[in-house]
């Protein structure tokens, strides 16, 4: 994670200012941020994925009509965002988000939002601290928020039961992945990444990627061989690049699909693609991990994914029963990426293998020097250097 850094420039009048990139959620503002920016958006609970991604995209601000934190369950994006020094104020309301001129230059001073020099939002400045007496709130309430997705995660286990036990509408994929290892790329950081660098080139793993992780893949050098990715909300998909690279591109979409999710699966097919679209209420990333799991991948190796109980906790609520009952059926092959340098037999270096045979060939030498014909003919072998040099 890059922490923000940008000083803005000096005027004479207070507080932070940027450019205005208006949206009502924050990952579809993610292909428009600058450095220097300021994200307003309407979203509720924001999670720490998006905001590690808003971190990353170096902006300044974060203007939010909803509450950052709703105490519906601790989510801890905001925390991210107030760690790495973003002013951030929240619930200036619908009425205010919709004042804010989109691709504008605007100012944020003690929860006001002015647009050349005039008040057009008003709301509450969200610190480091509110933030963390709110979080604490919002833990109170956990036994209520997993007795709720003990019901959900029931009530997908009989909506989906034939694609989580049978795998009965999972697509048949052009890629090879039977008995292959796998790795499901759900979002990273470059550091992430590094330590499997010679896991992946000694092991050459089956590669999916998860919605625009398939973009930040190609950045650090690697193709996806499938990408996995939903055309249910706007920003979902990634870049017309890394699905062209893909030899398999699946979409996700509702049952029923509306026209919304149409358009957005034929933007794809009007790239030269074929996609396969499967209907399920599951996320992408956990049909990724179905998928794998479908084809018994040994191991399964997951980038990004949500290991920690707080992490799984902090997602939308949607999310969290496909979530629960993915874990629960992939759990015996699933191994964090963490762990994998660790777990991960080497082979033998160029190095280790030129010392093993210089040690060899001493010891043979040694062996024959000890015997009258090795005697004699080291001898004459050194007699023969005498004369050369």
């Amino acid at each position: 994670m890059r922490f923000n850094s940008r000083r803005t420039q000096i005027t004479t009048l207070p507080g932070v200012t940027g450019t205005a990139r208006v949206a009502r959620r924050a990952p579809q503002l993610l292909s428009r941020l600058r450095s220097g920016d300021i994200a307003v958006i309407d979203h509720h609970d924001l999670d720490q994925e998006t905001a590690l991604r808003l971190v990353d995209k170096g902006v300044v601000g974060v203007v939010n009509a909803a509450p950052m934190i709703s105490a519906r369950y601790a989510n801890l994006g905001p925390e991210v965002l107030a760690e790495a020094g973003i002013v951030l104020v929240d619930q200036v309301g619908e009425g205010g988000w919709a004042s804010v001129p989109d691709n504008q230059p605007i100012r944020i001073d003690d929860g006001v939002v002015y647009a050349e020099d005039t008040a057009v939002a008003h709301g509450r400045v969200v610190e480091l601290a509110v933030l963390r007496a709110e979080m604490e709130q919002a833990r109170s309430g956990l036994a209520v928020q997993l007795d709720t997705l003990t019901h959900n995660a029931g009530e997908f286990l009989r909506r989906e039961q034939d694609l989580l036990l049978d795998g009965r509408g999972l697509p048949d994929l052009v890629t090879p992945l039977a008995k292959r290892p796998a790795l499901v790329v759900a979002g990273f950081e470059h550091d992430e990444l590094v330590p499997l660098r010679r896991y992946v080139g000694e092991q050459d793993p089956v590669i999916l990627a998860v919605g625009t992780a398939a973009d930040d893949l190609i950045g650090f050098g690697w193709v996806a061989d499938i990408v996995v990715a939903s055309v249910k909300e706007p920003g979902g998909l990634p870049s017309a690049d890394a699905l062209q690279a893909a030899t398999d591109v699946v979409l996700v979409c509702s049952r029923g699909a509306g026209p919304e999710e149409a358009e957005a699966a034929d933007g794809v097919t009007r790239l030269g693609i074929r996609p396969t679209l499967v209907e399920t209420s599951a996320t992408p990333e956990d049909l990724a991990l179905l998928l794998a799991d479908r084809y018994e991948v040994v191991p399964l190796v997951g980038v990004g994914l949500n290991a920690r109980l707080e992490d799984f906790l902090d997602r939308r609520q949607a999310g969290l029963a496909s979530t629960f009952a993915t874990r629960l059926k992939v759990g015996s092959r699933l191994v964090d990426a963490s762990a994998v340098p660790a777990l991960h037999t080497n082979g033998a270096t160029t190095g280790q293998v030129a010392t093993l045979l210089a040690a060899g060939a001493i010891a043979v030498l040694a062996a024959v020097a000890v015997t009258p014909a090795g005697q004699e003919s080291l001898d004459s072998l050194t007699e023969q250097l005498r004369t050369l040099l």
